[in-house]
């Protein structure tokens, strides 16, 4: 059966425990999404509380991280969503992204309105991915892909 959380505290509980394993045994985000054999963006995303792992997902990811079997039947339950409290996030990289939207949101949304129409870009059907690749001018580049299902607004 699914089951839904109300409130995000039994959630982060379990994001708290499982980082803290994931801190303890030297574990990298993809090594955890190898063993749910899924994406670790979805992955990373479901053990910080913001998705609901299948149960052999679920399963795996707490076997590896060695969590109790409420913390496995709470990855699998849908979470009350939203990481970021209403306030303008202090934490360096988030603000930076909170920064973006701020600069570029206007621009995203007038580009995709112009292109696909009056609607939206789904965040349920979507994939996200985060590569590092070098910069031609020295160090390095964060490529960040996020590939969302266009919804058109419908009339009714």
């Amino acid at each position: 059966m699914v089951h839904a959380q109300f409130s995000s505290e039994a959630r982060e509980a379990v994001a708290a425990a499982a980082v803290a394993a994931k801190t303890s045994k030297d574990l990298t985000w993809q090594q955890i999404a190898d063993a749910a054999e899924l994406s670790p963006a979805f992955v990373t995303a479901a053990v910080l509380g913001q998705h609901a792992l299948p149960e052999a997902s679920a399963q795996a990811v707490g076997a590896l991280l060695g969590l109790d079997d409420e913390a496995v039947r709470l990855l699998q339950t849908i979470p009350t969503r939203g990481s970021i409290p209403g306030d303008i996030p202090t934490d360096p990289t988030i603000y930076r992204f909170y920064e973006m939207l701020q600069v570029y949101g206007t621009t995203l949304k007038a580009l995709v309105h112009e292109q696909f129409g009056d609607g939206i870009i789904s965040a349920i059907n979507f994939k996200l991915d985060v590569r590092k690749v070098a910069d031609p001018e020295g160090g390095e580049r964060a490529v960040i892909t996020l590939d969302g299902k266009y919804l058109p607004t419908k009339p009714f």
